[in-house]
């Protein structure tokens, strides 16, 4: 299946923030990993593919620092949930703008974007 044109335009914006969750991992900076899937998944989240993938991610990071931050059990289940409906629920248009993904705010909630995020995903959507 060919990727859509948005996922093609947005996936540079999603990679580069998967780039800084991978460098902030590795350097041991665990909740700052986690907001720069917060912000990947703010990117990517109406692309199926992409919104699948950061919250697998998530789901990692979450099963990964289970025993080394405040995040427990709730953010593993909570992944879980929110792969099924990533999977089943974007190609619909049923994504909550703005939703940073984590478990700690309801997977239906929309939250504002800042002016940078918009314009990168207003771009990716008119290119």
């Amino acid at each position: 299946m060919l990727a859509s044109q948005f996922t093609r335009n947005i996936k540079p914006a999603v990679d580069q923030e998967l780039s800084a969750y991978k460098a902030a991992q590795a350097a041991g900076k665990t909740d700052a990993a986690f907001t720069h899937l917060e912000r990947a998944h703010i990117l990517g989240q109406e692309s199926t593919s992409l919104h699948v993938k950061v919250h697998c991610l998530m789901l990692l990071w979450a099963i990964k620092n289970a025993n080394t931050s405040q995040w427990n059990a709730g953010e593993i289940a909570g992944q879980l949930f929110r792969i099924v409906g990533a999977a089943t629920k974007t190609a619909l248009g049923l994504v909550p703008i703005g939703n940073t993904g984590g478990a700690n705010i309801s997977p239906f909630k929309k939250l504002p974007l800042d002016a940078d995020t918009a314009e990168l995903i207003a771009a990716a959507k008119r290119r």
